[in-house]
């Protein structure tokens, strides 16, 4: 993108300025969300009922025979998860894990188990935050397992919930992956083991967020005629399309939402990105009973798009000090100053925040007001950091670089508003943690920055952008791009190591934190992992992230 003119009005007089337009494209849903037509009432409350009948079924089969073994109970749970009905049996997939971890050995049994029996039980496990080790998987390294295909793929599976130290993990991933390819590229037969292949070689279950597994899944499973329970296929197929209905009517109303704040005609240098806010949103708590976390969610990242837009794509140095001191100063009086364009942005901003300082007020819990302000000032604060940057020709070193923008790339933003509108069971102590920077955050935001800025710096710094971390690297350690794609990609995989255990039990940082809460960054860093593996795929949505919103809220399953 070359620089573009542009006149703007100031509160002295109309001056020409040069701003580094970016063109981004359009939102490509228009009103298409803002219409939603609710279910019949009788066919909507005659769902419901079948919903309950087939999860009392369910669970009969999850618990009812206590002599079951439990190779066949892990076998359920493993497709409850992936089916994404999991969420209506958490304590008894808790129960049973629990009393599998306690059980000698965790239950494991060296001597008799086969490998996919082995891969199944320590992937669960970990899942579930037990630390079980991995020296169970040591005669596999020595035996002939490679016809032995549903095994393998459990074990690739299962390597994703790795840590540092694991060789053994970390050579089954090269082996399984290399062999999984191998039979797929020799014809496995397109049966649902082919399928099911070729999905994981895709996207890990570890890494992919639980709608798109879900969605995916479904498809699978029914077309699995040995194995496949058609209670089972029946309530996930109810379950997505009754969710899929609640977020439609949600994203609904945050569309009319957006549509009145008129940022589309007021501010069009900037991304509009509601829906896809939405999609993030939807990707880190997607169960009926996050529905507050979910509008907060979509709020803060719509707005906050258009601020990092203003600050990349559009503002002044000047402008963007005035504004910078605005958020600092937290009063409608603040506008006064501003550009006519900005007192927009910032009127918008301090409406949501009034609006959801009462709401929280109303439920007693008006001391989450305070993160939610606090983080956002701290996120504006990194951005002018960028602008000054950018301004003074400055490149940081990749160390200064990264204590910036490790919070410039907006997790913590993010993931402090989830925490806003979720449950009692999230406390000062929580909001504490997340705000004093944990390893898990540390991790995650690593993540988030590296894949990121390896997607996203060459359109950007065509248009006359800050630095990124490949910048950045490359001036320090004068190395090539390429060696620094290298070199942060095996940074993003240690970081996932990080991620796995931290959220282990035992590890002390995160024994107080509610499961719900670790599986917010965890469902964050696989929301990453899809929009960021190809392309920027939340800039680049037409290209990206259309065909994925379409199959989770806009196509319901054929039942």
């Amino acid at each position: 993108m070359s620089l573009q003119s542009s006149f703007v009005a100031t509160p002295n007089a109309n001056t020409k300025i040069i701003r580094p337009l970016a063109n981004f494209h359009p939102s490509i849903w228009g009103d298409r969300f803002i219409t939603y037509a609710p279910p019949d009432d009788m066919m909507y409350e005659a769902c419901l009922k079948q919903v309950d009948e087939l999860k009392e079924e369910v669970r009969r089969m999850l618990v009812g025979d206590a002599n079951n073994e439990f190779l066949k109970k892990l076998s359920l749970i493993d497709s409850l998860q992936r089916l994404g009905v999991a969420y209506h049996f958490e304590e008894e997939i808790e129960e049973i894990l629990e009393q599998i971890h306690e059980a000698p050995d965790h239950g494991f049994d060296d001597d008799n188990d086969d490998l996919y029996t082995i891969a199944l039980r320590f992937r669960l496990l970990r899942q579930q935050g037990y630390n079980v080790p991995c020296d169970v998987f040591k005669r596999f390294k020595e035996e002939d397992f490679i016809n032995d295909v549903s095994g393998m793929l459990c074990l690739y599976e299962a390597t994703h919930l790795r840590v540092h130290g694991e060789d053994i993990l970390d050579e089954a991933l090269e082996f399984t992956t290399t062999r999984l390819n191998s039979i797929v590229t020799d014809g496995l037969k397109p049966h649902p083991l082919a399928t099911q292949v070729m999905h994981a070689l895709k996207k890990s279950f570890h890494k992919n967020p639980p709608r798109i597994e879900a969605r995916d899944y479904i498809s699978i499973y029914q077309e699995d005629y040995n194995t496949k329970n058609e209670s089972l296929l029946k309530l996930a197929k109810l379950d997505f399309n009754l969710l899929q209905s609640i977020h439609q009517q949600e994203l609904s109303q945050l569309s009319k939402w957006w549509k009145e704040l008129g940022f589309a005609s007021k501010l069009p240098y900037a991304r509009n990105r509601l829906v896809e806010s939405y999609f993030v949103a939807m990707g880190l708590c997607f169960e009926p009973h996050y529905a507050l976390s979910r509008k907060m969610i979509t709020k803060v990242t719509s707005l906050i798009v258009i601020i990092d837009d203003t600050y990349d794509a559009y503002g002044t140095f000047e402008e963007l000090q005035l504004f910078t001191d605005a958020v600092e100063r937290w009063d409608y009086s603040a506008m006064d100053g501003l550009p006519e364009y900005m007192k927009v942005i910032y009127s918008a901003l301090l409406d949501f925040y009034n609006e959801t300082e009462e709401e929280l007020r109303k439920d007693g819990q008006s001391y989450r007001f305070y993160y939610a302000k606090e983080a956002m000032q701290t996120q504006v604060r990194t951005y002018f950091i960028e602008a000054k940057w950018l301004n003074d020709g400055y490149i940081p070193t990749f160390e200064v670089y990264m204590q910036n923008a490790s919070t410039s790339i907006a997790y913590i933003l993010l993931v402090v508003h989830s925490l806003v509108g979720m449950g009692d069971f999230v406390t000062k102590e929580t909001f504490a943690w997340a705000m004093n920077n944990p390893e898990l955050m540390k991790a995650s935001t690593l993540i988030a920055r590296l894949m990121n800025d390896m997607k996203a710096h060459k359109f950007e710094q065509e248009r006359g952008h800050v630095c990124s971390a490949v910048e950045c690297y490359m001036k320090q350690h004068n190395v090539s791009e390429e060696e620094v794609y290298d070199e942060f990609n095996r940074r993003v995989v240690d970081a996932w190591k990080d991620v796995n255990e931290a959220c282990m039990r035992p590890m002390m940082t995160t024994a107080a934190i509610p499961r719900p809460v670790l599986s917010v960054f965890v469902n964050y860093d696989c929301n990453i992992d899809v929009v960021y593996t190809y392309k920027d795929g939340f800039t680049f949505a037409n290209e990206i992230l259309k065909e994925l919103i379409t199959s989770l809220l806009v196509d319901p399953i054929p039942m």
